[in-house]
């Protein structure tokens, strides 16, 4: 379990470290077209030995859902059943399950990798706002879907002020001052870079209109095309790549404790 869980941290970081390293080169003009995780795991597969990133990032990021599911379902955090407890394995459920459907990306681009991922991803975006509006009540399902990724946006903004990021991590003192304001800074700017498409998404469900919705990265080109948008890109960019690199200290240095279930048999 603990090797499965350090191996998941170190995949979401490489994660993240890509998709901050083609955000800062597209916000300097160096690349066309920023990409959230899902184009910077489909990036990475039109790379040299791409096919090899895209295994181990399957593998990685499935390694990270089975940790997720010990710590919301079996508490492994020893989180308990209070407000607080039974909020934090909420949202490590909710976590796992995005990283679940980012492994399944990655096994998916095994079979096909597109060659303009930000094209593919902004694409995805429309054809899946299009199925929600041709359901009953379509246009307010995708207004609601543009709130609750508001909400984690929200969400993360929040535990970036609120949460001790050094409380799981079993290093030193001085380590632990050193690295903790790189999540902070890092899930500052996940939870702002969720707001465009939030409104992107939002204003698609009020107007009834499928192709307003684009993907993560295309809602960071939106972005990108305001008066200082290239700066508060890069910015972003850096705040991806710091919590890329404190997910590889916690991959180093975080506290893998087993359930309490496992302790006690």
């Amino acid at each position: 379990m603990e090797l499965a869980a350090r191996f998941g941290y170190g995949a979401r970081g490489f994660v993240y470290l890509s998709a901050g390293l083609i955000i800062l080169l597209s916000s300097a003009d160096l690349v066309d077209g920023a990409v959230g995780t899902r184009g910077a795991i489909a990036w990475l597969g039109i790379q040299p030995l791409g096919r090899a990133w895209l295994f181990l990032l399957g593998v990685g990021l499935t390694a990270f859902l089975s940790w997720r599911v010990m710590q919301s379902v079996f508490d492994a955090d020893h989180e308990g059943r209070s407000w607080q407890g039974v909020n934090t394995r909420i949202s490590q459920a909710f976590s796992g399950l995005g990283y679940g459907f980012l492994a399944i990306s990655a096994f998916s681009l095994l079979i096909h990798t597109p060659p303009d991922p930000a094209l593919a991803e902004a694409q995805d975006g429309v054809d899946q706002a299009r199925r929600v509006l041709s359901l009953p009540l379509g246009n307010w399902l995708l207004v609601g879907i543009g709130l609750c990724i508001g909400g984690v946006g929200v969400a993360n903004v929040v535990k970036a002020w609120r949460e001790d990021f050094t409380e799981y991590l079993s290093c030193s003192v001085d380590l632990c001052r050193r690295v903790a304001p790189l999540a902070r800074i890092g899930y500052m700017a996940r939870g702002l870079a969720w707001l465009p498409l939030s409104a992107l998404v939002i204003a698609a469900g009020l107007h009834a209109e499928a192709a307003q919705v684009t993907g993560f990265g295309g809602a960071l080109d939106a972005v990108d095309r305001q008066v200082a948008g290239p700066w508060l890109l890069g910015a972003g960019a850096l705040g991806f790549i710091a919590f890329g690199v404190f997910s590889f200290v916690e991959a180093r240095f975080r506290r893998i404790r087993p359930p309490r279930e496992i302790v006690s048999a």
